[in-house]
């Protein structure tokens, strides 16, 4: 248990409710991502792409349900890495989540940032260097999360609203289209004998596509220690964020077949744009306005990737798993001002280094089989006797069927990666074993053997 130096540190601030939560989470899952993968899903289901968010949206929520279960139980800033903790009591496999899940946000923050600072010195020629111009992008948002998470919140908020809005403009302007073609119509060689005659392995192929348009429900785990009442809250926030998005992204599929041929669609280096175009040809420069929603849909995710990192490097620490320093909370603006600091080092050298790509395509195979650990704990945990029930529980055949789905989605991705003739697919795979490899050393030689997660039957 914690001594009571550690009693006496400053807390986080319990600041958000479930309407923050729930546009938390939106503004994790609405990137610019879907704006060019409306295009690849086109090419392989034609117009029902639709279909492809569907079965996607079925196959995260399996997780999101158990994530919501785990966060009503444990609201721990450590997220995943504490729920694995005090499933299986191996302070190695937490750590190695917990480092798996932090590589998946620094790399998205590297990315990200990295393209906000591309497309500003395209458009806005300064003669600065690309990189330091995303450095200088990171240092702003480490100060955003250093002033506070009703700040953050705010920010959040404001930013998903301009993602929302440039989604839901699409939708107004295209909805006038709706009805004009066969949303079931689909490639020939997505024919077959599954629904309404489509072939169930390209609509499975599609779902392993869109999938990762939901990535980013799991962040709120993470942030879980500072919402009022996360037994309620998270819950209704993390589900509400994955139907809410589900119904935007099939607004959006089902307007954008309907405005441009799907076949057009999916050769489009920039797809929901020319929907844009074609939809409204009266509004003029709407090129730079979507650059500007897609600057602040990748600014949003980096804020939050920020966020989340930083609180998962505080839960860490409190846990035992990483240096007490970390877990300091400054005793005014109430944030783990040391863990924010950490991070803006760490995500400047990434920057600087460059070659993040594949780092992102690692984290995200790792990100998959964090998900396949806390499904699992949490079956251990339902199953554990004394141990205390959450706001939110679900039936046991819920974490079950979430840890299949990402059993196959891993293994989709691996059995893609080995068996493409594209130069250089292999090695993500190999990256992430490297980097379970690394955090591995890392436990051995850095990490004390104790971990103050309390026993079996006890509250957390």
């Amino acid at each position: 248990m914690p001594n009571s130096t550690e009693n006496a540190m400053p807390e986080l601030h319990r600041t958000i409710g479930p309407w923050q939560v729930l546009f938390y989470g939106m503004g994790s899952m609405l990137g610019a991502g879907v704006y060019v993968l409306i295009g690849k899903a086109a090419g392989m289901l034609g117009n029902a792409v639709w279909l492809a968010f569907v079965a996607a949206m079925i196959a995260a929520l399996t997780t999101g349900l158990s994530y919501a279960s785990v966060g009503s139980r444990y609201p721990k800033a450590g997220g995943a890495a504490y729920v694995t903790d005090r499933a299986y009591r191996k302070p190695w496999l937490s750590y190695v989540v917990g480092i798996a899940v932090m590589m998946s946000g620094l790399t998205s923050m590297a990315t990200g940032s990295l393209a906000i600072a591309e497309n500003i010195a395209t458009q806005f020629p300064m003669g600065l260097p690309v990189k330091l111009i995303a450095i200088l992008g990171v240092m702003l948002l480490g100060c955003v999360v250093y002033r506070g998470i009703r700040e953050s919140m705010w920010a959040n908020l404001f930013c998903t609203l301009v993602e929302v809005g440039g989604l839901l403009f699409i939708v107004i302007v295209g909805a006038r289209f709706w009805g004009g073609v066969n949303l079931l119509e689909v490639p020939p060689t997505a024919v077959g004998t599954g629904l309404a005659g489509i072939s169930l392995l390209v609509i499975l192929q599609g779902a392993v596509l869109t999938f990762f348009s939901f990535i980013g429900f799991e962040d709120i785990l993470n942030v879980s220690e500072e919402v009022k009442d996360p037994a309620k809250d998270i819950p209704f926030g993390l589900i509400g964020a994955m139907i809410g998005a589900t119904v935007i992204y099939m607004a959006v599929a089902v307007t954008a077949v309907s405005v441009l041929p799907w076949r057009e669609l999916a050769a489009s280096p920039a797809p929901l744009m020319e929907v844009a175009k074609r939809a409204a040809p009266w509004f003029i420069g709407i090129g730079p306005v979507y650059l500007f929603i897609t600057l602040f849909s990748i600014g949003n995710t980096a804020l939050l990737n920020y966020l989340m990192g930083s609180r998962l490097i505080y839960g860490m620490s409190r846990q035992g798993l990483l240096p007490s320093l970390l877990g300091k909370v400054h005793p005014v603006r109430r944030t783990p001002h040391i863990a924010i600091g950490v991070l803006f080092c760490i995500v400047a050298c990434l920057i600087l280094v460059g070659g993040v790509k594949q780092l992102a395509e690692a984290t995200s195979l790792l990100l998959l089989s964090v998900f396949v650990v806390v499904n699992t704990a949490l079956i251990v945990l339902k199953l554990r006797k004394g141990e205390p029930a959450g706001g939110f529980e679900v039936p046991m055949f819920v974490p079950i069927l979430g840890a299949c789905v990402c059993l196959l989605l891993i293994s989709s991705r691996i059995h893609g990666a080995v068996t493409s003739a594209t130069p250089g697919a292999h090695t993500a795979p190999l990256v992430a074993a490297g980097l379970i490899a690394t955090s591995l050393l890392l436990f051995r030689f850095l990490k004390p053997r104790a971990t103050n997660i309390p026993g079996p039957g006890s509250n957390p």
